[in-house]
């Protein structure tokens, strides 16, 4: 029911397990079922041109009937987030602030959580627009990370803000746009609903920058209702029978679990199938047979999809097509 009922679908794991090729496959399985399918990768490495065998890029590129890519570069969202911020300061700053200004901006391209607070609006806008245009769209990423920081970003933005307008000599008056945020002048809850007079008799200098910051925390409330919405939202986690992915998805499950997001199930990836012969493959199955009664303990109450290990690397449209077949096969 994943690839029939939700509008969008995140697919995350420890790096190395297969989830670029999960997702992709899982993408072209529902395509293949007719629905209208988005696939989006927030890996900067570009594994999903790698795992289709062709550029994708930051445009949305048609890989196969009913399905369309796109590829979000962490460092180029980045520099667009930052050169809107900067040409908007600058339209309500005076020229000899100028070079202030650009010195902040040049400090908070290289500031913690810079780049994920770009991607994570890039990505919320990424999700409106493709249900718009989509009947589903697929996340190949890290929910563990980019979900939970989604869900706070509202209010650090509202901390940096403040900031910002603190270091200007207006900032007295500048700083009633955070008392239009939220309902103190802390940012205790971010996620409180704007009113829509909240503008009403303020300058134009004013009343520009606070329409931004609300357009902004509007579509993060919009978001974090989407991600926590079990009837639209769901996400499945890849991981391999080995020790360190097992310790990676406990701890990600029992995030997201309190957060209360729609945890579906798990693809368990990379299992040795039963023909493979040999001594050093039998001490593997069953050191895996551990792993994979770890798994059934840890994750009894996941739905859990199974999928063997290949004797080749599985890229381009036949390769992935295959696999998709699998992943029917396996419940999905």
């Amino acid at each position: 029911m994943l690839l029939t009922d939700k509008r969008v679908l995140l697919v995350g794991g420890k790096g190395g397990v297969g989830k670029t090729t999960v997702s992709s496959s899982l993408a072209l399985l529902a395509a293949r079922r007719g629905k209208r399918c988005l696939l989006v990768s927030t890996d900067p490495a570009h594994s999903l041109a790698d795992a289709f065998d062709r550029e994708i890029g930051d445009t949305i590129t048609r890989l196969a009937p009913n399905l369309d890519g796109l590829e979000l570069d962490p460092d180029h969202e980045v520099e667009q987030h930052l050169a809107r911020v900067l040409a908007q300061l600058k339209r309500f700053t005076r020229p000899e602030m100028y070079g202030e200004v650009e010195r902040q901006m040049r400090l908070t391209r290289q500031s913690p959580g810079a780049q994920e607070a770009a991607l994570l609006e890039r990505m919320a806008r990424v999700m409106e627009e493709g249900m718009q245009t989509h009947d589903l769209v697929i996340f190949d990423t890290a929910p563990t990370g980019h979900t939970l920081r989604l869900l706070s970003l509202p209010e650090a933005m509202a901390a940096w803000t403040q900031g910002m307008l603190k270091s200007n000599q207006r900032s007295e008056k500048l700083g009633q746009v955070l008392d239009h945020l939220t309902p103190g002048k802390d940012v205790d809850s971010p996620f409180g609903d704007p009113r829509a007079h909240e503008t009403a008799g303020m300058d134009e200098r004013t009343k520009s920058i606070t329409d931004t910051l609300l357009a902004r925390q509007r579509l993060f409330q919009r978001t974090r209702r989407l991600l926590t919405d079990g009837e639209q939202t769901a996400l499945l986690f890849v991981l391999t029978p080995e020790k360190l992915p097992i310790l990676e998805t406990g701890r990600a499950v029992t995030a997201l679990q309190q957060e209360k997001l729609p945890l579906a199930g798990l693809v368990v990836n990379r299992i040795l199938p039963d023909e493979a012969d040999g001594t050093f493959l039998a001490q593997r199955r069953e050191q895996e047979k551990t792993h994979l009664a770890e798994i059934a303990r840890l994750f009894a109450d996941l739905s859990r999809y199974p999928l063997y290990l290949q004797p080749t690397d599985i890229q381009g449209l036949d390769g992935l097509s295959d696999m998709a077949t699998r992943l029917e096969r396996a419940g999905l």
